[in-house]
């Protein structure tokens, strides 16, 4: 088995990876790393959480051991696609560099364009920084990027999805063109595969499991169930959440859970608090030292749950995170392995669970046939009480009925009932709809006597005999007021 000691890496390098707690690196790691230190281009393909981080970040400090940056001319660039991987990744060259005389900044919405001019005025060996903000920075003249060596570019199918790519060709053409380019991605999109082909020159090309499989030492289940009503379906749905959080008792020590919309997020955080759940939201909206400090408590395991939008799902390493919740099925089949891809890592364990409802079924359809297997499907923790309204309400959600004699059925009756007569709905008088069983009769007894007369003789003329005939307008007495544009509260 390969040890750190055969890489050929620094040996500074190796006693701070040594007091990390690493010997044996992951397969991605020993597959990357030696084309990387002689200086070959280099495409990396791994699922998430196999260490693609120090794939580049130990070989890249190697190479940098030697040298000095100049004043705006950064020596090496990683470029990351949210503020959060960026963070991350210059913590690691901060530990694994420790021994090693370089110079970092990080370049991030949310922190003041001052601070970060002033560290690169001052020169920097290694530059980290997601593709908006480097590109500010450049626009504003602060930047030169005529010395880079080496060039990172990392979960590159994420820059993708985030509709980066546009930028990340433009900063290749900002930078020399004999430069060495390492290229790590969880997933190969035909555009990734596209600019891989334009860019990199020969890789050495490490593919260590097979695209978007995930990860064997996670476990994963699915809910699906089915909302009582259109109008409680998103309380039903965070029901059935605090439910399935019962449901593991004390082996949930955290959990991470994925929203779709952001709005969603503060929703659900929300509401795990109102019923005394330690959880707090994370999403692109939040400033970013709110961002931080939230990672930070989450990590230190302060905060329970982190409630989280896919800015959280790839490429963070948080340490021992025992669950995933899916609150939603992704709309994207990649990001199900991003996001499960949260537990289980470095050889742990993790519970990945997903709530299902019934428009979910094309996503899961896809995540299934990109991960090549079916979502085991457990049973649900708990049930909609089975409220509903109109025909349901009687018991008859799934029973057929007959059509009413005008063409249509209005919303104050249904057909029922043994004997084949038609029932009413009527008021009981508190607002609420009963059945009395009584024989329909259009308006009741109370027919106000204008109807009865024909158009003509409203108007003061004579009846018309072609008119006698004519059908009645329906009359819906007991319409209901639809509720299904409420606005749904964090219960």
């Amino acid at each position: 088995m390969t040890a750190f000691s055969d890489l050929n890496l620094n040996p500074k390098v190796l006693k701070a990876v040594s007091e990390a707690g690493y010997e044996t690196p992951t397969p991605i790691q020993a597959g990357a790393i030696p084309p990387a230190l002689e200086g070959r281009d280099v495409l990396g393909i791994a699922q998430t959480g196999t260490g693609k981080t120090a794939s580049f970040t130990l070989p890249l400090i190697t190479a940098l051991a030697r040298g000095r940056a100049r004043a705006r001319m950064p020596r090496s660039l990683v470029l990351c696609p949210t503020r959060e991987l960026a963070a991350q990744v210059a913590e690691n060259f901060d530990t694994y560099a420790k021994y090693v005389k370089l110079t970092k900044a990080l370049l991030i919405g949310g922190v003041s364009f001052k601070e970060q001019d002033q560290l690169i005025d001052k020169g920097v060996d290694v530059l980290i920084a997601t593709p908006g903000r480097l590109l500010d920075h450049f626009e504003r003249g602060k930047l030169i990027l005529n010395d880079v060596k080496v060039m990172v570019v990392d979960e590159a199918d994420r820059m993708l999805d985030m509709g980066f790519i546009p930028d990340i060709e433009r900063i290749f053409g900002l930078v020399p063109f004999t430069r060495q380019t390492l290229f790590f991605s969880a997933t190969m999109a035909p555009e990734i595969e596209r600019i891989t082909n334009t860019f990199l020159s020969n890789p050495a090309k490490i593919e260590v499991a097979r695209q978007s499989t995930t990860s064997d030492t996670i476990e994963q289940r699915l809910i699906s169930f089915k909302t009582s009503r259109r109008d409680a379906a998103a309380k039903e749905k965070r029901e059935m959440l605090r439910a399935a959080i019962e449901a593991e008792g004390a082996a949930c020590t955290n959990a991470i859970i994925f929203c779709n919309r952001k709005v969603d997020v503060d929703i659900v955080a929300k509401s795990l608090k109102k019923h005394q759940l330690n959880a707090e939201p994370i999403h692109g909206d939040l400033d970013q030292s709110h961002r931080t400090r939230t990672l930070d408590g989450f990590r230190a395991g302060t905060i329970r749950f982190l409630v989280a939008s896919d800015v959280a799902a790839r490429g963070l390493d948080i340490p021992n995170v025992s669950h995933v919740f899916n609150y939603d099925i992704p709309s994207h089949a990649e990001d199900y392995v991003h996001r499960i891809g949260r537990t289980g890592r470095a050889g742990r364990t993790g519970v990945a669970i997903s709530l299902a409802v019934p428009h979910d079924d094309k996503y899961l359809a896809a995540i299934e046939a990109l991960i090549g297997n079916p979502i085991p499907q457990v049973d649900a923790p708990w049930q909609p009480k089975g409220e509903t309204r109109g025909p349901a309400a009687d018991g008859a959600a799934d029973t057929p009925s007959e059509k009413p004699s005008h063409g249509r059925r209005g919303r104050g009756g249904r057909s029922g009932g043994d004997d084949g007569q038609t029932r009413s709905r009527s008021d009981d008088g508190q607002g609420r709809s009963r059945d009395d069983g009584a024989k329909a009769t259009g308006m009741g007894e109370h027919l106000p006597s204008f109807i009865a007369l024909s158009f003509d003789e409203r108007r003061g003329g004579p009846a018309r005999s072609d008119e006698a005939e004519t059908d009645q307008p329906d009359s819906d007495t007991g319409t209901e007021t639809d509720q299904t544009g409420a606005t749904d509260t964090a219960a």
